[in-house]
């Protein structure tokens, strides 16, 4: 069955209670929600026994999962049986206990599997498939930050407050990158200030600016034209310590696969058909061709051009301050 948003599986919980369930992603707070949504139902429901069992490494004895699957409790009728997977590998004899373990989940006994971000070769592993037909599986993606006001804005309807457009936009540039302390912020809202709407104004007193910003998100704001956003980004790696020839690698990537992208369309071929070999995933399928519209060939050879200096500045044998010429370049690539 297809994964559910952690919103989408919180909401199913307070319906129904399934056998098994699998949580993974990269987003620690939503992983973090959506095991303790399942727990607290699971309470509530009088699976009153948890026990927990953690895989760390390859010497994990597998053998604890079948004895936890087939033990009868002395205490209650009824167990929470939690897997935790922090590597997201249980390797072969691993693999094979999953895969028992979803053609045949213990009676009396919710059982939840928590694994970090799989990777393409992880999900399409023959464990995760078995998984994928018979469990409740939960993805926790990124909240990119297109994403990120409507986010806050629903966290704040919870506690009956309220936010317009521009404040929310304000919001989401102070906590970019760093959910968790967005949602810390939220709940310093609800101690600030009553119920109903929250001015601009109420936000900038409150609300820290603890945005953290990760170079590999960095393209999508010159990709999507938003010249403030990326100078913002460059500013915070900069502040954060980040090397720039790591910034410049982001820059010359992206503006190399543009340029191939380009070739490609002229020969007849799609967006999609390229993704893989242009690693084009996420947000980034979306923007890179009206990117390549809008910046155009010839200002992306220049960029290349560019490039190649700045990579000189940090080896010492250019003159200029290489952070100076990496905000230039993303004004000009975001340039309308």
């Amino acid at each position: 069955m297809p994964a559910l948003s952690p919103d989408a599986f919180i909401t199913q919980l307070a319906r129904t209670l399934a056998p098994l369930y699998v949580i993974h992603g990269e987003e620690a707070l939503l992983t973090l929600e959506a095991a303790d949504a399942l727990r607290s139902r699971a309470r509530q429901a009088g699976y009153a026994e948890r026990e927990v069992l953690t895989v760390e490494g390859a010497h994990f004895d597998w053998s604890q999962l079948t004895d936890a699957m087939s033990s009868v409790s002395l205490f209650a009728s009824l167990k929470l049986l939690e897997i935790r997977i922090p590597g997201g590998k249980p390797g072969v004899e691993g693999g094979e206990a999953l895969q028992r373990l979803a053609a045949s989940p213990p009676p009396d006994t919710i059982t939840l599997l928590q694994l970090p971000k799989l990777d393409r070769s992880q999900q399409k592993s023959k464990w995760f498939a078995a998984l994928e037909k018979s469990a409740v599986i939960t993805e926790a993606k990124p909240v990119g930050r297109h994403e990120l006001p409507a986010w806050i804005a629903r966290r704040l309807q919870r506690q009956g407050q309220t936010l317009g457009h521009d404040a929310a936009s304000f919001f989401a540039d102070r906590v970019e990158g760093n959910l968790l302390a967005a949602k810390q912020e939220i709940d310093k809202l609800a101690l600030l200030y009553p119920q109903g709407e929250l001015s601009l104004a109420d936000i900038r007193d409150a609300v820290a600016n603890v945005a953290r910003f990760d170079v590999f998100h960095l393209s999508e704001s010159w990709l999507a034209g938003d010249v403030a956003r990326a100078a913002r980004m460059l500013d915070g790696l900069e502040a954060e310590g980040e090397a720039p020839v790591l910034v410049l690698w982001s820059f010359t990537e992206d503006v190399r696969m543009l340029i191939k992208l380009g070739r490609g369309l002229k020969d007849g071929r799609g967006v999609r058909d390229m993704a893989n070999e242009l690693r084009l995933w996420g947000d980034k399928q979306r923007l890179a061709e009206p990117a390549l519209k809008r910046i155009g060939g010839a200002r992306l050879m220049q960029a290349l051009t560019e490039c190649a200096r700045i990579d000189r500045q940090i080896k010492g044998v250019a003159q200029g301050d290489a952070w100076h010429s990496l905000k230039r370049l993303a004004a000009s690539l975001a340039a309308r």
